[in-house]
């Protein structure tokens, strides 16, 4: 079915939704969700326990979306899969706009009863031309709006992030790991079984979306995979998209089977594709955040030389060895630079070859050290080491922390060169405080990640997504 991308619209950014079939045994769980919608909220439901509870909610109920007293741009649809088809026909009939099925008991469970049902609810839609999200998923986040996929999500606020999952779980993590560290949502969906809508039109819509820079995936497989890989060139000439493959072994496509109903592609061959398609791969959620985020907030980087400053003299053994494994270098400085190091550098508890260990001492110059490094001619990228042990034991302050940011940041617009920081913790505490760090670099536009790993996986990552794409 050729999309129609204007139906598609009106469910991201509606001005009237209905939750079909939400239960009290089940605390409305969706209308408790869209209660942050700015728009019309209704409920469907005729179970007179149920009805009791959503009027305690504050919100209209009726016993037919027919009845409904306006137009409808998203049916939420939470029913038993038995009574699904009679839903549809009053979606089709009251011409909503998109209906998002979170309903399972479809092909997935590999009954014959599963597979009729869906096998009925497929064609009724392309008989109708009636898009419809799902069954089997999560449905749409669109935070700007306050339409959520469950209750822990954000709204009031809009983020450059899109993201597209066959998994409701994944989704939902995706946009709260991302919201924890410094990012947000543009649009979201989860698409489950997406026996109508599937990966491609969402990928062609965010694609077009104004307020999405990068576009996250998270896939299971696909339905229609030549549309699937030309939509993917196209967009990725455009903007940056970064793909999650799951079943990449024997157990995984098992697990496909009963999750989403989808079928295993091998994986070179997917990988293969992927890539020739102008997109990244990733293989968990992990790396999948970090490349977001390195794509976000980088400029084009064009080089694999990094200079490294801030850590202990242990952390630069591992420093070397985790952007050397990553496909990185971290290189020797020139002889310029190493004189102008020793005019001050105390070499007592530091060490200024690359990676500069700094030391405590050394610390309190880390700004004249961070410009020796971004004037140096061997040295592309820059990286600065902070660790929140430092900040709650109280030997660092807000106030160094604020003076490390707009450091870097003017290091970076000053010389050009890409800047990053790494901002481990090793407690509890000490992990809401490097969250704080975080939001603080990269409120300045530059990228802050948890480990060393995983910072020089992620400029990797843009290395060689640039390289691909100026190829």
């Amino acid at each position: 079915m050729d999309i129609d991308l204007a139906k598609l619209d009106r469910a991201f950014n509606p001005k009237c939704v209905v939750v079909v079939g939400d239960k009290q045994e089940g605390d409305f769980r969706w209308l408790r969700a869209q209660r942050t919608f700015k728009g019309k909220l209704y409920s469907v439901q005729v179970s007179p326990k149920s009805i009791e509870g959503i009027k305690k909610l504050g919100i209209e109920n009726y016993t037919s979306i027919m009845d409904i007293p306006e137009p409808i741009d998203l049916v939420i649809c939470a029913v038993p899969r038995s009574v699904s088809l009679q839903i549809l026909d009053e979606c089709i009939r009251k011409k909503v706009g998109v209906a998002h099925f979170f309903t399972s008991g479809f092909s997935e469970t590999d009954t014959a009863e599963g597979k009729k049902l869906e096998k009925l609810l497929k064609e009724k839609c392309l008989q109708a031309g009636f898009p419809l999200i799902g069954p089997n998923c999560m449905g749409i986040f669109n935070p700007k709006v306050g339409i959520r996929q469950t209750v822990e999500q954000y709204t009031g606020t809009s983020g450059q992030i899109g993201f597209i999952s066959q998994s409701g779980t994944h989704a939902i993590f995706c946009s709260l790991e991302a919201h924890l560290q410094g990012m947000d949502i543009s649009k979201s969906v989860s698409f489950g079984n997406g026996i109508v809508l599937d990966a491609a039109d969402y990928l062609e819509y965010l694609g077009r979306d104004a307020d999405t820079k990068v576009i996250g995936m998270y896939l299971e497989g696909v339905r229609d995979g030549r549309r699937f890989l030309k939509t993917l060139r196209k967009v990725a000439r455009e903007k940056p998209v970064v793909i999650w493959k799951g079943g990449r072994t024997e157990a995984g496509g098992r697990a496909i089977a009963s999750h989403t109903g989808s079928l295993a592609v091998p994986q070179a061959i997917w990988n293969s594709a992927i890539r020739q398609c102008g997109a990244i791969n990733v293989n968990d959620m992990d790396e999948m955040i970090d490349t977001l985020k390195a794509l976000l907030y980088f400029p084009v980087i064009k080089s694999d030389r990094v200079a490294v400053a801030g850590g202990s003299g242990g952390q630069s053994v591992a420093i070397a060895d985790d952007f050397g494994e990553a496909g990185l270098k971290i290189p020797l400085l020139t002889g310029e630079s190493y004189q102008e190091l020793a005019k001050f550098f105390s070499l007592i508890g530091g060490s200024y070859r690359n990676p500069v260990d700094t030391g405590n001492q050394n610390r309190l110059e880390i700004k004249r050290i961070m410009e020796i490094l971004a004037g140096d001619a061997n040295i592309d990228n820059l990286v600065l080491m902070i660790s929140t042990h430092f900040i709650t034991m109280g030997f660092s302050t807000d106030e160094d922390i604020n003076s490390n940011v707009s450091m870097m940041a003017d290091v970076r617009d000053r010389y050009g060169k890409p800047v990053m920081a790494i901002v481990s913790y090793s407690t509890p505490r000490g992990m809401e405080r490097a969250r704080d760090v975080t939001r603080k670099f990269q409120a300045r536009g530059i990228p802050a990640f948890p480990s060393i790993k995983r910072g020089a996986f992620a400029l990797k990552q843009a290395l060689d997504y640039h390289r691909l794409k100026n190829a």
